[in-house]
């Protein structure tokens, strides 16, 4: 790999690393302070929320001006918010202030997740577009894995405070390396249209049209948002399955996220290594994302609970490759950012609303039905779109092969 392509890949994990700090500390600092699990729930709902809401003004960003700009720009304001956020606690005190600025980090993390996700294709235009998504995950991972540790590690010697000035400074070396990699390559953007000439209400209208009309779109965003139902009540719910309802220490909390990580990373390094056909993809993670979270949620058993929880987190990214190599595969170029940010917006919106479920229904020791039953809601979810997804396609295949007069139609595929 060439040294500019190593820096890109490096500022991906410094990013991730420092967001993933943030993600592991909402829930078990408010947890362990409130010592309930709707408390959690909510949270979550407010952290996650927002950086959901924001993505299709992130695309359509990314679509007038350099996305290298946004990324820079949603990396060093990220630094800023914690730095406020810890300010602003030591002057007035408080776990809200550490809710606000991962709520704040959040959002800016999507401006970020948007541009890289633009400048993939164009960055590695000449690779197979599923190993690019591997690599890029695999750095991802990194951060991931170390993430839970670090904040473990550095929770058993700080205050929750001091480790978010640590995950300021990783944001610092993110946009470093980013820097580094923009002047190591001769990479040059090439913008579709130009600011002044489109409406900001524009860009979202084409984007939802083609949501509406190109075919396969709508059916990978209703998968995603389906799928992302587990992905959410599992985020929101860990902290409290793991340290409250199997009364296992910090440590051990720290032990499972890590795990979950490692696991996704072999998964994705085979993915990387073998050429796997991209329905298998999708079918295989997304059959285990479900038997995963009814797993996490029957089990009486920690350990029972742990494996759920891999098959959860481990298969989440070969979901993730599946939705973004097919979806890139047919979204237009020049409507890619805008398309690709109410796309994600979608897919994304079930994560904080599992949150909120969670915060309504999970007291009083409901908190394992409440992720079976929406672990339940996946997997209908997921069957009914196949079914009338399947349907259109043989009514579709039928009406072009009574037009043609009987000869087979053109693979869309």
């Amino acid at each position: 790999m060439r040294t500019q392509h190593q820096a890109f890949f490096a500022s991906l994990f410094f990013s991730r690393l420092a967001d993933q700090i943030l993600l592991f500390l909402v829930p078990l600092v408010v947890f362990q302070t409130t010592q309930q699990a709707t408390w959690s729930g909510l949270a979550f709902f407010i952290e996650a929320f927002p950086r959901y809401l924001v993505f299709p003004v992130c695309g359509a960003l990314c679509d007038r001006m350099s996305p290298v700009a946004v990324l820079r720009a949603s990396q060093r304001f990220r630094a800023i918010a914690c730095a406020a956020g810890i300010a602003g606690f030591v002057a007035v005190g408080g776990i809200g202030w550490l809710i606000a600025l991962s709520a704040v980090c959040g959002t800016l993390t999507s401006q970020g997740l948007v541009a890289r996700e633009v400048l993939l294709p164009q960055v590695f235009a000449s690779e197979r577009f599923e190993k690019v998504l591997s690599y890029a995950q695999i750095a991802d991972q990194v951060g991931v894995v170390l993430g839970p540790m670090l904040a473990g590690l550095l929770l058993g010697w700080w205050r929750w405070e001091y480790v978010v000035g640590v995950a300021a400074g990783l944001f610092v070396a993110a946009d470093g390396a980013t820097l580094l990699w923009q002047r190591a390559s001769a990479f040059e953007w090439k913008g579709h249209e130009h600011a002044a000439a489109i409406a900001w209400l524009a860009p979202v209208k084409t984007a939802f049209g083609h949501v509406v009309r190109l075919p396969g779109l709508a059916r990978l965003v209703a998968l995603a948002a389906a799928e992302n139902l587990v992905i959410g009540v599992t985020l929101a719910t860990s902290a409290a399955m793991v340290t409250g309802l199997h009364r296992r220490p910090d440590a051990f909390y720290t032990f499972v996220q890590t795990a979950g990580a490692v696991a996704t990373i072999v998964i994705l390094l085979l993915i990387a290594r073998v050429q796997i056909p991209r329905k298998a993809l999708g079918l295989v993670s997304f059959v285990s994302i479900f038997a995963g979270g009814l797993l996490a949620g029957w089990s009486p058993s920690v350990w029972g609970y742990v494996a759920g929880f891999l098959l959860i987190v481990g298969f989440d990214k070969m979901f993730s490759i599946y939705i973004r190599s097919a979806r890139q595969a047919i979204i237009p170029v020049k409507d890619y950012g805008k398309t690709l940010g109410v796309v994600i917006m979608l897919n994304n919106l079930t994560q904080p609303l599992a949150g909120l479920l969670v915060g309504a229904f999970a007291g009083n020791g409901r908190i394992g039905m409440v992720v079976v039953a929406i672990s339940m809601t996946m997997g209908v979810l997921g069957l009914a779109v196949t079914l009338v997804s399947t349907g259109v396609a043989r009514r579709f295949g039928s009406t072009r092969v009574a037009s043609s007069g009987g000869r087979s139609a053109d693979r869309a595929d």
